[in-house]
Formats: structure tokens, sequence, C-alpha cells
């Protein structure tokens, strides 16, 4: 039997139809594309035995350049299905960073709720998130990194995170099975370590854990992080001295940091402290980096900021200071030109380099070290 359908259930049933379509369409993943491109040109003074270089730096600048997608889904019942994929790229020769990953900055997927936020993938440790607020530079090419080329790069294969926050205070925690699957290095100077084999269980394992308080105008950080060896793993203290062989699933790395910062209308100040062990069976070393920086917003386009660091490591009679100044100024809310300049004084022992540009300047022992940099950053 035949039926016909009214005009007016016809149009209830198509504004029914248009409903449930913004329904679904309501549910889909917000993905945003967005990148970061910054490079200029580098003077670094004393850059071997045969004198200073000009050069185009392959890593970064103010800024790593990168550029990546991130996207949300509302899952209902104030759960979100999130997901991140970073890729970092150098400027001068449009090549791959971290090894030539496609994803080397970040890549994981996980689930965001009321308690907290699970990830699984490539991602950032907890030593990381611990420095965002103090360190008031950041990964800047005449930042930490010179010191400490793991800061930068502290992000793991394999591993699983949780973070959850409560009134300004967050805990997070991370677990890698094996930090570096790719077996192309996590970072410059640590060798490769691919991950667990059968009987070795910790081996290439990495933890760690965080605990934070933000405020409006203060914040305070403490994290600790272990990072166990494996077959072609190593362990640099970049002073220029050769790197420990760190081969041995019982061998461990670990970094504590505790840092704070205070702001105030246009002033910002931050500082703090990273201690680092290396145990194994061959090796027992200390270093102790402390740091110290302030930024100050003179109008809005221009922004002034520098940091003092000093490094002390007494097991192998290195030490270095680094004092860095920098000045930038922004064209536009995504383009912006900047200055910086920083000076190394290494201990007589020591071999630090200034710059965290790519590798190839480190200078004689004892020897300190200027670098120059101008250069364009540009957001989108």
């Amino acid at each position: 039997m035949a039926f016909r359908i009214s005009r007016p259930m016809q149009m209830a049933l198509v504004a029914a139809a248009g409903l449930a379509a913004c329904g679904v369409a309501s549910a889909q993943s917000n993905v945003t594309l967005y990148g970061i491109v910054d490079t200029g040109i580098e003077y670094v003074s004393h850059a071997s035995a045969n004198g200073a270089v000009v050069r185009m730096p392959g890593v970064t600048g103010e800024l790593p350049s990168r550029w990546g997608l991130r996207g949300t889904e509302d899952l209902g019942g104030g759960l979100a299905a999130i997901f991140q994929l970073e890729s970092g790229f150098n400027i001068r020769g449009g090549d791959l960073g971290q090894g030539g990953r496609l994803f080397g900055r970040q890549a994981f997927v996980g689930v965001k709720g009321p308690y907290g936020t699970l990830s699984f993938g490539r991602q950032y440790t907890m030593t990381y998130y611990a420095l965002l607020g103090s360190d008031v530079l950041g990964p800047d090419i005449y930042g930490m990194g010179s010191f400490d080329a793991y800061i930068p790069n502290a992000r793991t294969d394999n591993s699983v995170t949780y973070q959850v926050g409560w009134q300004g205070l967050t805990f997070g925690a991370g677990y890698s099975f094996g930090r570096d699957s790719a077996g192309t290095g996590n970072s410059p100077g640590q060798g490769t370590c691919a991950g667990q084999v059968p009987g070795q269980s910790v081996q290439c394992r990495d933890w760690s854990v965080m605990l934070k308080y933000d405020a409006s105008n203060f914040g305070v950080a403490a994290s600790y992080e272990e990072q166990r060896g494996g077959t072609n793993a190593a362990a640099n203290f970049f002073d220029g001295l050769a790197p420990a062989a760190f081969a041995s699933s019982g061998d461990k790395d670990t970094r504590t940091t505790l840092g704070a910062y205070y702001k105030y209308g246009a002033f910002k100040v931050g500082g703090g402290w990273l201690g680092r062990h290396v145990s194994t069976s061959a090796v027992n070393t200390h270093s102790n980096l402390f740091y110290l920086g302030a930024a100050y917003n003179v109008t809005p386009a221009w922004l002034v900021d520098g940091e003092v660091y000093r490094i002390i490591n007494s097991d192998h009679n290195t030490r270095g200071t680094m004092t860095t100044l920098r000045a930038t100024y922004s064209l536009s809310v995504r383009t912006a030109v900047y200055a910086q300049a920083a000076y190394l004084f290494n201990s007589a022992h020591a071999a630090y380099s200034v710059s965290g540009g790519g590798g190839g300047t480190t200078p004689p022992t004892g020897e300190g070290q200027a670098g120059v940099m101008l250069g364009m950053r540009h957001t989108f």
C-alpha cells in the first residue's frame, strides 16, 4: 500500500535531518594547522682552533622551526579525544630535524577529561614542562641547551603520559618503554637507545614526574627524570670531554629540576637549578646548572630579555658561565625580528659551546666564545 507524506510532515523531516547533521558535524574533529619558521645569520668566535665562523644555523634561532597538526573531538560526558603531530625542520636546507623523523617533535593520541589527560606516543618528558615557566629564554640558540643539549630535546618514543590540574596545581608523569625506537638519537651526544630487548625490560627506559603550581603572577615547579642505558647509548656532559659509554640497562642518567618565576606588569623574572647525575660501572659524575633570567616588554612591540647560566661539574673539573641578551621587535602579531648576543666563559679544562645552532662550533679547551645572531621569526 502506497501512502503520501503531507507537506508539513516533509518540512519537519527535513528540519530533523538538518539538526541531526549539525549534531554529527559538531562531534567531528576540530583540526588546527600551525607552525613556526625561524632563522637568521649567526657569528660564532673561536668556533675551532682555526677561528670564527659566520653561518645560517641549522637547528634553531629564538625558537626551533616546526609545523604541526593538532585536533580534538568531543566524545560527550566531558571527554574529548586529542591528537598532535609535529614535525621539526631546518630552514637553511629544508631537511627534517630529530634525525630525519617525519614527526620527530611530537606524535601522540589520547583522551582528555575532568580527571586529566592520558596520551600515547612520542611526547615531551616532564622535565620539559617543568622548565617552561622559569626558563625565560627557553629553547633559544644561546639558552640552556648550550650546556645540556637534552633540555630542548626532552622527548621520548613509546611513552605514556598523564597530566591533571586542579586550581593552579598540576601533576604530571611519563613512562617510556624505549625512548628512541627509531634509533636516530633524541638529542646530540646521547647516541641511540632503540628500546628494551628480551630479558632486559628496563633497557632504554625513561620515566619522569612533575609537580608545579601556577598562580596569576608567580609559579613554582619541580621534576625528576631517570633514563636507563642500552646498546649504542651515550652520556654526554657537553663540556668537551668524550661522552661516557651508557650501554648497560643498569646505567642511570637522572635530572632533577627546581624552578620559579614571578610576574609584575610587563616584567618577569625566573630562575632555578638543574642537577644531573650519571652513574655507570665506570663513571659517577654530577653536574649542577643554575640559571636566572628576566624579561621586560618595553612597549607592546618591543621585548627585551636575557639570562645568565652557570654550570659546575666538579668530577670533570669543568665550569662554564654564559650571559645572553636578546631584543625582539614584533612587526605584526605573527612576524618578528630579533637580535641577540651571548658570551660563554670556559674554565681551564672546559670546552662548552655558546651556540646550540647545530654543532660544529666547539672552541679550544679553556677558550671563551661569543655568539651574535640577527634573525626573523614567523608563526602561523
